[in-house]
This record gives C-alpha cells, sequence and structure tokens, in this order.
C-alpha cells in the first residue's frame, strides 16, 4: 500500500467532492484524511489516500480527467518519515483588528522556536459594534521537547502587545508519534 497526498483547485460547484470521492473508491483507494473548503469562489482542498501500489497510476491518471471538469489536482506520495519523534502539541488562538503582516510575523516567530505548524485556519470578519475588520487565527503546532516553551510564550506576549491582538497559546499534550511500521 502506498499514501499519497492529493490538493486540488478549481471553481465551487456542487459534485465536486463526490466526483473525488468516486474515482478514488472506484480504483480501491481510502479516503483517509481531508480538509476542504470555498475560499473566494473557489473549492480548494488537500486529502490523504491509501491505495494499493498497482493501482496508484490508473487512479492518478483518472483523477487528471476531472481538469475537464475545471478541477486541478496533484498528487505527491506521502513522507511520515523526518518527523521529530516527540515534542508539545501546542494550539494557538489569535484575534484582533485586521492588518497586513499578522501571518508573517507569527510564523517567523514560530520557526524561530523551531515549532513546526501542522494546520493553521484564518479568518476575516466585521466587528459586532465597530464594524472593523477583525481578523483570528487558529494554529496547531508541534514544538520540539528541547524547545523553551517559556521562552516562546514571553515572545508571543510581547509580539501581541506590538500587533495589539489577543494571543491563547495552550499545550494540549505531550506527544510521542508512533513510528509507522515498513511496508
Amino acid at each position: 500500500m502506498t499514501d499519497l497526498v492529493l490538493t486540488l483547485i478549481g471553481p465551487d460547484r456542487p459534485g465536486l467532492v463526490e466526483a473525488v470521492a468516486e474515482v478514488v473508491a472506484r480504483h480501491g483507494g481510502n479516503w483517509l484524511q481531508s480538509r476542504m473548503a470555498r475560499l473566494a469562489g473557489k473549492f480548494a482542498g488537500i486529502l490523504r489516500v491509501e491505495i494499493a501500489e498497482d493501482k496508484a497510476q490508473a487512479l492518478l491518471a483518472a483523477l487528471a480527467e476531472l481538469a475537464a471538469r475545471g478541477l486541478k489536482i496533484t498528487a505527491e506520495p506521502s513522507n511520515e518519515a523526518g518527523l521529530p519523534a516527540s515534542g508539545r502539541t501546542l494550539e494557538l488562538e489569535l484575534v484582533g483588528l485586521d492588518r497586513p503582516g499578522i501571518v508573517r510575523e507569527i510564523s517567523q516567530l514560530f520557526a524561530s522556536s523551531g515549532a513546526n505548524v501542522e494546520e493553521l485556519a484564518t479568518d476575516r470578519s466585521s466587528a459586532p459594534m465597530s464594524g472593523e475588520m477583525l481578523f483570528s487565527a487558529k494554529a496547531r503546532m508541534h514544538l520540539p521537547k528541547d524547545a523553551d516553551l517559556g521562552e516562546l510564550r514571553a515572545a508571543l506576549e510581547r509580539l501581541a502587545s506590538d500587533l495589539v491582538v489577543e494571543i491563547r497559546l495552550v499545550e494540549t499534550a505531550l506527544e510521542t508519534k508512533p513510528q509507522r511500521a515498513p511496508r
């Protein structure tokens, strides 16, 4: 068996998920994980599919045929190797007045601390009373076990003050990632 990570994007319309799911199922693939959303009239997603190695090329060819329906799909083999064996899982929530550069400032701080962003969701909405635009973000990240969590918290507090945003950082678990058995 092999795992593939697929990305897809196309004009939003009913039936896109079903079209991909039908192709995966027809080729004996197993839909393992996905994140999909409608953004600015486009439908975009990532998904992980497990499939027998001898059927992978046929699956990829069939997925490529969906381009005729406006859906662009790329595929890469998954690579679980190289991930840290252990560390902390952190969740961040941020909210504040929108302005350019917030994601850059936060992501630079994470990168400098060795944190790996595993999931990030951002949004912009109108504040209830003032109508000003609010920016919000939620992130899940992995922090290596030898990284200084106190130092990261202090740096986030300084950055929150500079950006005039509220930041909440929670350690969700001390985890050990299970090693995959060789296939």
